[in-house]
């Protein structure tokens, strides 16, 4: 049997957490400072803002960073990253998710519980990724949504004291059901017409990884080791089919059903016949726009996983 692969962090180990992230999640931080500092050095710097992000991150000094949090904390760190030409050169990124929702750290295999994650931050192997990067030069780490999302987004946040992590494929499913006749939105992928426009789409899916708001399987055959992203155009938008899509999501089998497409490819371009849509790339949503093309990266960034 292969043994796993051990690289230990050549230089010490920068700890980065968000300052503001709360006393709740203090004790996991500590712990996660403890195991990690049973295989070598670590300074835990707490980040107030972007400047400070920025800084520790281009000043790690050859040093393996580990990031403490959730999509959110990875998205920021990996989009300062790109606008400084640095996703290769800052090494390796342990990840130890401590947010909410965790869908990239799904993803990867990584460990949910915090301890077990920074034993593979610490002693795991280093191993290429990619990322989406759109016309305005906006990075997705883990899934980019067109549609229902941004709806989904501004409902789980409501929903997310009381449900927490169950709080986004609830909100989700709402969206679902309760989004009106849907999107004109012509779909292409590396030149090729997946959706023309003509009949309305429900959600536009691309996914470098497959899950969103806590483990909803939008993009389910997502891999974000094989150099394509795959994209899920449903058409979903009858009521009763709003309810079918709704309930096939939570179980991952909604690209199934007869109304749904998917396909992969390294080029994809959004386009709105008529009005405007939002983004939700890694739960950040976007202001409306019209259009927007989408470019896979390979092998830009490294993560460290199991």
């Amino acid at each position: 049997m292969r043994t796993q692969q051990q690289v230990e962090p050549p230089g010490g180990i920068l700890a980065l957490v968000n300052a503001g992230a709360g006393s709740a999640r203090e004790g996991a931080v500590q712990a996660v400072v403890g195991e990690l500092g049973r295989r070598a050095d670590v300074e835990l710097r707490r980040t107030r803002d972007l400047a400070g992000l920025r800084e520790a991150l281009l000043g790690a000094g050859g040093r393996r960073v580990v990031l403490l949090g959730g999509d959110g904390t990875l998205h920021t760190a990996l989009q300062l990253l790109w606008d400084a030409g640095a996703t290769r050169s800052v090494g390796p990124l342990g990840i130890v998710p401590l947010g909410t929702g965790n869908d990239l750290a799904r993803s990867l295999h990584l460990p949910l519980d915090p301890v077990a994650a920074a034993r593979i931050a610490a002693g795991g192997r280093p191993r290429d990724l990619e990322l989406l990067v759109d016309s305005r030069e906006r990075i997705t780490v883990n899934t980019v949504h067109a549609g229902i999302g941004a709806a989904a987004t501004a409902r789980a946040q409501r929903l997310k004291k009381v449900l927490r992590a169950g709080a986004y494929p609830v909100g989700a499913a709402w969206a679902g059901v309760s989004a009106g006749r849907g999107f004109r939105l012509r779909v292409e992928v590396d030149g090729r017409v997946i959706a023309s426009g003509q009949r309305p789409v429900l959600v536009v899916g691309i996914g470098i990884g497959g899950t969103i708001g806590g483990g909803a399987p939008l993009v389910p055959a997502a891999d974000p080791h094989d150099g394509v992203a795959d994209v899920v155009v449903s058409a979903s938008t009858g009521p009763l089919a709003r309810v079918g899509f709704a309930a096939g999501l939570r179980r991952g089998v909604h690209v199934e059903r007869q109304d749904v497409t998917t396909t992969t490819g390294k080029v994809v371009e959004i386009t709105a016949l008529e009005g405007t849509f939002r983004l939700n790339s890694d739960g950040e949503v976007t202001d409306p726009q019209r259009s927007e093309r989408f470019e896979m990266h390979t092998d830009v960034w490294r993560a460290v996983c199991p």
